[in-house]
């Protein structure tokens, strides 16, 4: 019978804290190596054959490099959520051969949580949405700051206008100060909100060349979640990107738990108590599903933008889309007729509307064919 050893890793940017966990025994630290590609490779030698090894490590900024390292040479490999390892109430120390020793014990144990790892294509696309996501916060700071500078000095279009359109810009333009360091400073605030009205346009036409080049099937769920109110483009992008393959959930429950959008609750014998949402999930995915949610507000309908969208797509996906407006606008309506503030209602919409995001998923994902040509005709 093969004996198989468990192999903890503690990755850091320059090096990588190594612990072996033997089928019967006691966990032993192995060393510090570098993080290089030959030094794992060469440790994968010393304790292989690589058939025999089950290695761990935690998610973080070293991104996914070690699984495709190891998996090319044959080494199962697992990067597990760093937030569910166990930990022991009374331990305060911690080092780099500690948490190397806790990882190879708790992985041979099973009590660690596996996250999923994107393939090139999905990897690929997610960084150009979190690109794009990143610009927009920086416009959105560059407007504060050339908008908040204009308030205190006590510079304000007359007669009030929307703020950031192009007429807006061009009165800003306009404005003049006599102190030529208040001068320097407008044309600079100006300058960057225009520089990041540029980056916007060249990292969306990116996204466009990208969802063409796209897998055929990943390109289909892109356009089969377009058929949801709410959900463009974009939104649909960074839903795919950043979920991967839906159908790689069971249930739309594990999707809506993915995304952090599930209530904490601390419950015992007779008492419940439930909270807020765990947001212990993915950031990007809920914010976009919640920016979505905002739609369902309105009465149900299929606008011309929508309709648009849905060309492509299946008369079973249009029939989850509509379904979507009308369960979610009727659960709109009834949390706020309960009194219920509207953020919170429209939070448990965006949770909602992941089961429908699911069910359009597994729909695409299992169908015998998935080019955009066959989906329609699906």
């Amino acid at each position: 019978m093969m004996k198989v050893r468990f192999i903890g890793l503690d990755v850091h940017a320059e090096t990588i804290a190594v612990a072996v966990a033997e089928p019967e025994g006691d966990v032993r630290s192995w060393g510090v190596i570098p993080n290089r590609s030959d030094a794992i490779r060469r440790l994968v030698k010393k304790l292989g054959p690589a058939e025999t090894l089950r290695v761990c490590y935690e998610a973080g900024p070293t991104g996914y490099v070690i699984y495709w390292q190891l998996s090319a040479l044959g080494v199962p490999c697992e990067v597990v959520a760093p937030t569910l390892v166990p930990t022991k109430a009374g331990d305060r120390v911690k080092t780099d051969r500690r948490d190397a020793e806790k990882l190879a014990r708790s992985y041979r144990a099973g009590d660690l949580t596996a996250v999923w790892v994107p393939d090139a294509a999905h990897e690929a696309l997610r960084d150009l949405v979190r690109a794009r996501e990143a610009a927009k916060k920086d416009q959105l700071r560059a407007r504060h700051r050339l908008g908040k500078f204009l308030l205190r000095h006590g510079r304000r279009p007359s007669p009030p206008m929307a703020a950031w359109t192009q007429r807006h810009l061009a009165w800003i333009r306009q404005v003049q100060f006599d102190q030529p360091a208040q001068e320097a400073t407008r044309l600079d605030y100006l300058h960057e909100v225009e520089h990041t009205v540029a980056r916007l346009a060249r990292l969306e036409h990116a996204i466009d060349e990208a969802v063409t080049t796209a897998p055929p099937r990943m390109r289909a769920v892109i356009e089969a979640l377009q058929a949801l109110r709410g959900i463009a483009q974009i939104s649909a992008v960074t839903i795919v990107a950043e979920v991967g393959e839906l159908s790689r959930f069971a249930r739309a429950p594990q999707l809506m738990g993915y995304s952090g959008l599930g209530a904490c609750e601390d419950s015992s014998g007779a008492r419940t108590r439930r909270g807020g949402i765990t947001k212990t999930g993915n950031a990007h995915l809920r914010r976009i599903v919640v920016e979505a949610a905002w739609s369902y507000r309105h009465r149900p309908a299929v606008g011309s933008a929508l309709r648009k969208r849905q060309t492509t797509v299946s008369e079973d996906v249009k029939a989850i889309g509509w379904k979507a407006q009308l369960r979610l606008h009727a659960r709109y309506r009834k949390l706020l007729g309960r009194g219920k503030c509207q953020q919170q209602v429209v939070t448990a919409v965006g949770r909602e509307l992941l089961g429908f995001i699911w069910a359009i998923g597994v729909i695409v994902e299992r169908a015998p064919s998935t080019p955009s040509s066959t989906v329609a005709a699906a």
